[in-house]
This record gives C-alpha cells, sequence and structure tokens, in this order.
C-alpha cells in the first residue's frame, strides 16, 4: 500500500524538528536517513537535500553514507583522452 505524498505543512513541521543544529537520535534518524536515501536514489542532490532539510552539506553526505547509498560522482564536463594531433 502507498503512502500519501507528504504536504508543505507536513514537511514545514519536520525542518522545524531538524534545525540546524539539533541532535537527531534513534528513531528520528533512521527515518532522516531513510526519506534522504529514497530522495536521493530518485535523483534530488546532496545540496538540495541539504537545503531541503535545513542542514548541513556534510550531515546529509554522513547520513547518505551510514544508510549504504553508494554515491554518485560529481559530474559536470569531464576530460576525454587527448587525441594525438598528427
Amino acid at each position: 500500500m502507498r503512502r500519501p505524498e507528504r504536504t508543505s505543512h507536513e514537511e514545514a513541521r519536520v525542518a522545524e524538528t531538524l534545525k540546524k543544529g539539533s541532535r537527531v537520535t534513534g528513531a528520528a534518524r533512521d527515518k532522516l536517513a531513510a526519506d534522504l536515501k529514497k530522495k536521493y536514489d530518485s535523483g534530488a542532490s546532496i545540496r538540495a537535500l541539504a537545503e531541503e532539510t535545513g542542514r548541513s552539506y556534510g550531515f546529509v553526505h554522513r547520513m547518505l553514507s551510514e544508510s549504504g547509498v553508494t554515491l554518485r560522482g560529481r559530474g559536470g564536463a569531464t576530460r576525454g583522452k587527448k587525441t594525438p594531433s598528427s
């Protein structure tokens, strides 16, 4: 059975509970880690998740690592092998 999506009111309440600098422990930490993992696996960036939750980039990165997520590469332009100019 699928749960309904959170309302903006619910998200505001969660953000209020998880103010920057406050400790997140126990069941709340497990739930936050699961939510972050689900959103990250759906394509959200760590920076976007940090902004959404009001936590730091490092905090979100650590939570994702603790929950066993395989982190994506940084992306952007990459340098290919140089072609020899003859």
